[in-house]
């Protein structure tokens, strides 16, 4: 039974992934050792074959007596460690949730509904680093899947809708700050004028936002009854980081012997959870609305095709019905005015799931 490391297991993909492990019982499959800084020494969750202590994560010679090690501690630490890990001779598989290994030549991006046949390949061939991908790509891949697999896309602008959990657990709580802050406010402009109307109410809510208590620590602006258009550092060409993920990713995952252009704006708004994504797609030919449908409901057992009904739409792709599920539902699914060489879709996908954590703990259960 090999032995499997997990770093990062308390944080929010972590936490997801030992959550699927449970689910799926994957725990029987494996011997389980945890590894931590803060909690070196400490007795482990009890866990099916799970080592009792767990172990330092920022240990060499601990580490190396893994044969595969899953990490969802961030790039910082996978940029600290596994050089000198690789360094030391260890050769086992390491299975990585944070993008500094990515776009490394000897490295396969998973997604193994879309690229299972690149990862048995590298496998096979001694590949040892594997990286999830950016989470509006993987969600953009198993939504549209069906379509670039029958290479029909020729560019696709993908306008994303982004959850504040996609910053981190410290943002989801501050989002959640944000909107007490707001309805504290309320109450309180209601209670001294019960016939206060709705513009003097935004009045009072955008000034407020300008508060020096206002809880503002990690967006750099409020998220809670506003929106940022602007996510991760910004790179030469004008885009943000995120969105230069978008096209660089999404071609490697596909292997595409011509790149694919893709682009679009990454927005983070006052979701909890989930990210949402509008589509414009154009294709190298007209294809008629069904056969588009049939392509994308067909490309994987976890997308769900949602007709273009506005009840369905309603009830069926937002991050309320989504959230904590494997599934990716796709609407909006109509030809565009621009021509019938043009097609319009929205897809919404648990970013913690598909989005990071699933690729992972399915790259490790093909490693076994």
């Amino acid at each position: 039974m090999q032995k499997v490391g997990v770093v990062g297991w308390r944080g929010m993909v972590g936490s997801v992934l030992m959550d699927r492990f449970k689910i799926e019982n994957d725990f029987s499959k494996f011997e389980t050792f945890l590894f931590s800084t803060s909690l070196n020494g400490e007795h482990a969750p009890e866990i099916t074959n799970g080592h009792r202590k767990i172990l330092d994560s920022d240990s060499i010679d601990e580490l190396s007596e893994m044969d595969i090690i899953v990490t969802c501690q961030g790039g910082d630490y996978t940029k600290a460690i596994h050089p000198k890990l690789r360094k030391s001779g260890w050769s086992g598989v390491w299975i990585d949730a944070a993008s500094a290994l990515r776009m490394e030549e000897d490295a396969i991006i998973v997604l193994d509904p879309i690229n299972r046949g690149a990862i048995e390949a590298g496998l096979n061939s001694g590949t040892k680093d594997f990286a999830g991908g950016n989470c509006t790509v993987s969600l953009m891949l198993m939504a549209l899947g069906g379509l670039f697999k029958e290479n029909l896309i020729e560019w696709v602008s993908s306008m994303t809708y982004q959850a504040a959990s996609g910053a981190g657990a410290k943002s989801m709580l501050e989002l959640l700050e944000q909107m007490q802050f707001f309805g504290d406010k309320f109450l309180r402009s209601k209670q001294n004028n019960a016939a206060i109307g709705a513009l003097d109410l935004e009045k009072i809510m955008n000034t407020s936002m300008q508060e020096d208590n206002f809880p503002n620590d990690r967006f750099g602006g409020a998220l809670g009854l506003s929106l940022l258009p602007w996510i991760d550092t910004k790179m030469e060409s004008g885009q943000s980081k995120e969105e230069w993920k978008a096209q660089v990713e999404a071609n490697k995952i596909l292997q595409s012997k011509n790149t694919i252009p893709i682009d679009g704006t990454c927005v983070r708004v006052g979701a909890l959870r989930c990210h949402s994504q509008a589509f414009t797609i154009k294709l190298n030919k007209s294809v008629a609305i069904k056969t588009v449908e049939e392509l994308i409901r067909e490309s994987n057992p976890w997308v769900e095709l949602v007709e273009n009904d506005k009840q369905k739409t309603l009830d069926m792709l937002t991050p309320a019905c989504t959230s904590g599920t494997l599934k990716i539902p796709v609407g909006r699914v109509r030809h565009m005015s621009m021509g019938d060489d043009f097609v319009n879709a929205f897809s919404v996908g648990d970013q913690l799931l598909w989005g990071a954590a699933e690729p992972l703990r399915r790259t490790l259960l093909m490693c076994l």
